[in-house]
C-alpha cells in the first residue's frame, strides 16, 4: 500500500490547461490509441430498455440480452425524478466552474481517490487523460463523509444524497433482472455482492475543451472494475464510446435516460454469461462535457467468484478464482485504466480441475 500514499509528481488540473494553444506531450496518445472519426461515424444504437413495461412484459429478457451481447444498455422510464437529476447535474457543473483555488481545497490522493483529482494511477511519467473528476464514497455509510464533499454550491450535498438513494433503488431493480435472466433467484446476485452491505462510489467527470481532441482521450479504454455502473451522460455533448466487435462507436444518449453497463464483478459472478465491455471518453475542441458515473460495487472484503448454482445449471467450469474487491481495485489504483487486462488476468488464475 505504500506506493499508493501520494502522487509521484505534482498534479496539474486539466481545466487549467484548457486554454493552451497546444496539447502538452503528457496528454498525446500513441497513434494506435487516438480517437478515429471513421470508427465513431459507424455508430450503432445500444439497446434501450423501458423499465415501465408491465411485469412479464420483457424487462428481464431485454436486460439479460443486452448484457450478454453488448454489456451496455440505456434505460428509460427508470423512476428517478427528472427534477432531481437536473438539480444534481447543475450543482456539480457549478462546482467545476468555481475558482481553481476553491476546488483545490478538496484535492485527493491515491490512498482513497476521494476528492478532486486529475489522474488515475500512480506510475511516474505516465501518459495522462484529458479530464478532471470528483470521486466520493456513498456506501457503506461509515465511509461517507460530507465534510469531504464540496460545500459549494450549497445544494450540492443534499442533491447528491437524494440522487444516491434513488439510483441505488434503480440498481437493485436491474440486479433482480440480471439474476432472473441467469435462471437464479431474484435476489441471488444481490446477496453475492453483500446484500444490504453493497458499496457505492460516485465519480463526477469533467472534460474541459481540448486544443487537439484528435490526439487525446478524456478517459482511456477500460472496463469498470465494480459490479455495475449507471452513467448520467451530459445532456448536450456526446463523448462516451463503446468497443463493439473491435470498432469504437459513439453512444447517443436518449433524453432523460441512464446508460448502464456491466462491470468486471458481474462478469465474474455470472462466469462470463454477462460481460463487461471496454469503453472510453473522447473530448472536444469547443465544448466541455460533464458526466456522472454511479458505481454499484460488492462489499469490499468478501471474495467474489462465479455463483455456484450457476455452474451447476450450466455445467461449465469456474473461469475465475475468487478475489475481494479491495484486492481487485488495487490494480486500477496503481496502473490506471488498462482495457480489460485485470479481469483477463483472473482467467489465467482459474482453479485447476474445476
Amino acid at each position: 500500500m505504500d506506493c499508493l500514499q501520494e502522487w509521484p509528481e505534482p498534479i496539474v488540473p486539466v481545466q487549467s490547461l484548457s486554454e493552451a494553444p497546444t496539447l502538452p506531450d503528457r496528454y498525446v496518445k500513441p497513434p494506435s490509441q487516438r480517437p478515429s472519426v471513421g470508427d465513431a461515424a459507424r455508430s450503432l444504437d445500444i439497446p434501450v430498455v423501458d423499465l415501465a413495461m408491465l411485469p412479464g412484459g420483457g424487462v428481464v429478457e431485454a436486460v439479460s440480452e443486452a448484457c450478454r451481447h453488448w454489456g451496455f444498455f440505456q434505460v428509460v422510464n427508470h423512476g428517478v425524478s427528472l427534477e432531481l437529476v437536473r438539480r444534481f447535474r447543475e450543482a456539480w457543473r457549478g462546482f467545476f466552474h468555481l475558482p481553481m483555488e476553491e476546488k483545490k481545497r478538496y484535492a485527493n490522493s491515491p490512498r482513497t481517490y476521494e476528492g478532486y483529482g486529475s489522474r488515475l494511477g500512480v506510475d511516474e511519467g505516465a501518459n495522462l487523460d484529458w479530464g478532471d473528476y470528483y470521486f466520493l464514497h456513498f456506501l457503506p455509510c461509515y465511509l461517507k463523509d460530507h465534510d469531504k464533499w464540496p460545500a459549494v454550491p450549497p445544494c450540492l450535498r443534499e442533491a447528491t444524497d437524494e440522487y444516491g438513494v434513488e439510483v441505488r433503488k434503480l440498481c437493485r431493480r436491474v440486479m433482480r433482472a440480471l439474476s432472473l435472466g441467469l435462471g437464479l433467484d431474484a435476489d441471488r446476485l444481490q446477496k453475492a455482492l453483500g446484500g444490504d452491505d453493497e458499496g457505492v462510489c460516485i465519480r463526477v467527470n469533467f472534460y474541459p475543451r481540448c486544443p487537439r481532441p484528435d490526439l487525446a482521450l478524456g478517459l482511456s479504454p477500460h472496463s469498470d472494475p465494480g459490479g455495475m455502473t449507471v452513467l448520467l451522460a451530459d445532456d448536450h455533448v456526446h463523448g462516451l464510446q463503446v468497443c463493439k466487435d473491435g470498432v469504437w462507436i459513439t453512444v447517443h444518449p436518449l433524453p432523460n435516460a441512464f446508460i448502464i453497463n456491466v462491470g468486471d464483478q458481474i462478469q465474474v459472478l455470472s462466469n462470463a454469461e454477462y460481460k463487461s465491455v471496454e469503453h472510453r471518453a473522447i473530448v472536444h475542441a469547443k465544448e466541455e462535457r460533464l458526466s456522472v458515473a454511479f458505481f454499484y460495487n460488492p462489499r469490499s472484503d468478501i471474495p467474489i467468484g462465479p455463483v455456484p448454482e450457476l455452474l451447476t445449471v450450466t455445467g461449465r467450469a469456474a473461469l475465475y478464482r475468487p478475489m475481494t474487491f479491495d484486492d481487485y481495485r488495487l490494480f486500477i489504483r496503481r496502473k490506471g485504466p488498462r482495457g480489460k487486462s485485470q479481469v483477463e488476468s483472473l482467467e489465467a488464475m482459474a482453479i485447476p480441475g474445476t
